[in-house]
């Protein structure tokens, strides 16, 4: 046999050939987490980040809707702000396990602790919503609610946006890799709600500033979020897996049907309240998945261990890790 047949027998069986050894598949030490999944418990968590957005934007909303002389959509927007703001308290007060480690959270201001900001944010927050929603009720001592609107309208947006800094601070990858995007996101979350509970509750005359405040909500909670998901890689499939991506698809749903009838049922009553409940489970359905796609991706190792690979390959300028 010549050298040229058993040279191309030789590439024909290479060619044949199985590799002897399976493709290597991440795995961390005996497939255990790289890091501690949260103990944050549902719904007090998921509900106390949602909350949190509907009270701080309804507040700012009032606001303006005193200034435009939008009365009844003003009320609407201080009651909604005080009774979202009280249960998001007591969703995480619950969820802390007893009152007393709220009081002690209470005892330093550490301005580097998102959770020791939020819990003053909240303890400020809170009795000035209360003193503009009793004032607006009642109709008495005018100014001082006035004093009270224009001041949780302040904290509003901080109050609406901390608990995106808040998550972004903890080790999870799906949360801390966004930290760019997050407070967006949830600032326009909350302006979802805000506005669909006016498009809800207030004379469709009044509601007006409603409609393009959830308006403007759902546009910057979409596209800051399609930005997050974008930059963050692999890790975004924690947002496409599971109890997450059901909500966040929901959400976006939502976003976009309760959009679509804000605009196009805007002198029918029933079309509008229809269109602000959908915003509001919309923006309930965005808290829900982000909190859902930050387990995924603590339980999974390769969401923390391949993106620290990749950032330490990039900063060594090394094609090969």
């Amino acid at each position: 046999m010549s050298v040229l047949n058993v040279t191309r027998k030789r590439r024909r069986g290479r060619r044949g050939e199985q590799p002897m050894v399976p493709d290597a598949e991440f795995s961390s030490y005996y497939g255990k987490p790289v890091i501690n999944s949260p103990v944050w418990s549902v719904p007090d968590v998921p509900g106390y980040l949602f909350l949190g957005g509907l009270a701080g934007l309804s507040s700012l909303l009032a606001a303006g809707s005193d200034l435009t002389g939008r009365d009844a959509l003003g009320k609407v927007g201080k009651l909604g702000a005080f009774g979202a703001g009280v249960l998001s308290l007591v969703g995480l007060v619950h969820d802390l396990g007893r009152p007393m480690r709220f009081l002690h959270m209470l005892r330093v201001l550490k301005v580097t602790s998102p959770m020791s900001v939020g819990s003053w944010l909240l303890s400020g927050y809170v009795p000035l919503a209360g003193v503009a929603a009793a004032t607006t009720v009642t109709g008495r001592l005018p100014r001082i609610g006035a004093l009270a609107t224009a001041g949780s309208a302040l904290l509003g947006p901080a109050v609406a946006a901390y608990t995106a800094t808040l998550l972004s601070d903890t080790a999870v990858p799906a949360w801390h890799d966004g930290y760019r995007e997050m407070p967006f996101v949830f600032v326009g979350s909350g302006a979802t709600a805000a506005g669909g509970l006016g498009l809800l509750a207030a004379p469709i005359a009044q509601m007006s500033p409603a409609r393009n405040l959830a308006l403007l909500g759902v546009g910057l909670e979409l596209a800051m979020f399609r930005r997050m998901r974008t930059r963050l890689g692999m890790v975004a499939e924690a947002y496409d897996t599971g109890k997450a991506a059901k909500y966040v698809k929901a959400g976006q749903a939502l976003s976009a049907l309760g959009a679509v009838g804000a605009v196009v049922g805007r002198r029918n009553r029933i079309a509008c309240a229809l269109s602000g409940v959908a915003l509001l489970a919309a923006s309930a359905a965005t808290r829900w998945g982000v909190f859902h796609a930050g387990m995924i991706s603590s339980e999974d190792p390769k969401y923390t261990v391949v993106p620290q690979r990749e950032r330490i390959r990039k900063r060594r300028g090394d094609k090969e890790f």
